[in-house]
């Protein structure tokens, strides 16, 4: 039987370079002003055309009335010498005059401004990034194709809906990416819609034969079968669906000569079907981790929280926080995280983005296995690294890291500034380096990460927390505050229980900055144990 060659898939244009927009939500915002531009742009030659028909109107009405009188007696119209000569006028020199204008373009200005901006504009790469940014979030955060559809998000202050063709977009790259279960959600999304009455250019049978090829790749023949023979009903004459339906009766029959019970088929069915719902880049930890981010984490005991406390920190007897001491916090007990409430201004905050903004890239991880820099799928944000010779404000921020922890900043990492993108994540990581790395962080020379120090720089309406999937707990973004844990125990030796993660993005923009403190210098700020997990 050869029924099942019929049975193609549907290809995606192919992505051209990519210049990463998607990635980072401040970078994104300059795409708006452009946008804006082009349509003032688009505004002007809208006029120019009107301007353009006004003239002609007018010319057409004018020759109108002329030509009304003048036929109803001819020869007595041009018996007049003056009629006749402007005859001759109208008909020598103003109709090319009139042709002139109307083959007059102006568009050049419009063209020419959009040839120069589009040069600006995001890619293919750039739209299915944030394709799969929506596909990520409705992961994460448990949401239907209807709520994202409506725009129903918690936080949103510029609600927007999404139409058939949208919802058939997403499904269309879910579908390039082999992930028939998503591309079932919104395409049975844009069916819905068609069905509710919604004009569109896409049509149920374009739907339906995504849509029933993607319920057979996850092993659901029977609804396959029903919704390939809904496609005939619209399109008899379809030749992929009538190959498919075909193809399908085969396999239905050849299941029926096997004398299996229809539980026992049903069964046998289910063992070959692709888990919906795991995606394909599978953590162990992800429903954990994606519980924390939707806030469902595990809740400590009452005990444990009385041993929390706030209170005011000097430094020390730090001279520049006795009389105006750091307000403290703490988020969680082991491993230790402690938040800052206050510690870093409005004003350094747009300081440190302004410095950041024109050097933001792609973030990229060190690949533990060559060593190179690398972007990677599971974080989604750009940065910027800012050193403290360049400007007071991150010099100022660096002494202050070093007065409230206590430890030395001298062979610690530049401050990076990260901003996050649609739906901007980094999956479970250590940030300190495991035995398996040796040679991590060889080329700095300052020995292992042995403590972190991250500044929430906006607050996020929605999602972004930063979460330790091993002890369940859940640090929510605030504006000017800053949070501090160690990765390494004072033995050296790493802490797992500091793996974390960003949560993607809900709604709203993310603005962090991290400074990763090193081992060397630390020897009698922080003195070696003996016991090793101390």
């Amino acid at each position: 039987m050869i029924w099942y060659i019929l049975i193609v898939g549907i290809l995606l244009p192919q992505s051209l370079a990519h210049p990463g927009f998607f990635t980072s939500i401040g970078q994104m915002t300059d795409l708006i002003h452009t946008e804006k531009d082009l349509v003032t742009s688009l505004k002007d030659y809208i006029k120019a055309e009107e301007d353009k028909l006004e003239q002609i109107k007018k010319w057409a009405e004018k020759l109108d009335r002329l030509t009304s009188t003048a036929t109803k007696d001819p020869e007595g119209f041009v018996g007049h010498p003056v009629n006749a000569f402007k005859l001759m006028k109208r008909l020598n020199t103003e109709w090319s005059e009139l042709e002139n204008l109307v083959l007059k373009d102006t568009s050049d200005g419009f063209i020419s401004n959009l040839t120069i901006q589009r040069q600006y504009f995001p890619n293919d790469e750039d739209q299915v990034g944030a394709a799969k940014a929506l596909l990520r979030l409705q992961d994460t955060y448990n949401l239907d194709t209807d709520t994202i559809s409506k725009g129903n998000l918690p936080g949103v202050k510029h609600k927007s809906f999404l139409t058939v063709e949208d919802c058939f977009e997403l499904g269309k790259v879910a579908y390039t990416e082999a992930d028939y279960y998503h591309t079932e959600l919104w395409m049975e999304q844009a069916l819905r819609q068609l069905d509710e009455g919604e004009v569109s250019t896409i049509d149920k049978v374009s739907v339906l034969d995504y849509l029933s090829y993607a319920v057979y790749q996850q092993g659901d023949l029977d609804k396959a079968l029903l919704l390939t023979k809904k496609l005939l009903e619209l399109d008899p004459e379809h030749q992929r669906a009538n190959g498919n339906l075909k193809y399908f009766e085969y396999i239905m029959a050849k299941e029926k000569d096997a004398n299996k019970s229809a539980s026992d088929d049903q069964s046998d069915r289910k063992t070959t079907l692709k888990r919906k719902g795991v995606a394909v880049d599978y953590l162990p930890e992800r429903q954990k981790y994606e519980m924390l981010c939707r806030g469902e984490g595990i809740k400590m005991t009452p005990r444990r929280q009385k041993k929390l406390f706030c209170r005011y920190h000097d430094g020390n007897r730090n001279p520049k926080f006795i009389l105006a001491p750091a307000k403290q916090e703490d988020e969680w007990d082991k491993p230790r995280i402690i938040r800052f409430h206050d510690i870093i201004s409005d004003a350094e905050i747009e300081i440190v983005k302004d410095l950041a903004k024109p050097r933001l890239r792609r973030a990229t991880i060190s690949n533990p296995i060559t060593g190179d820099l690398e972007t990677v799928h599971y974080r989604i944000s750009k940065s910027a690294w800012l050193s403290g010779y360049e400007n007071p404000v991150v010099s100022r921020i660096n002494m202050r890291i070093q007065d409230l922890t206590g430890l030395d900043v001298s062979t610690a990492e530049e401050l990076q500034v990260a901003n996050y993108g649609v739906g901007g994540q980094y999956e479970p990581h250590f940030d300190f380096a495991r035995k398996d790395e040796p040679d991590a962080f060889k080329e700095l020379g300052t020995g292992n990460r042995i403590a972190t120090w991250l500044f929430y720089m906006s607050d996020v309406s929605a999602g972004g927390a930063t979460v330790f999937p091993e002890v369940g707990a859940s640090v929510w973004p605030k504006k000017g505050t800053a949070v501090f844990w160690y990765n390494l125990f004072a033995s050296g030796e790493g802490d797992y229980s500091t793996r974390h993660a960003a949560c993607p993005v809900l709604v709203g923009n993310k603005w962090v900055s991290n400074k990763w403190l090193h081992e060397r210098g630390q020897e009698f700020r922080r003195p070696c144990t003996l016991s090793e997990l101390e």
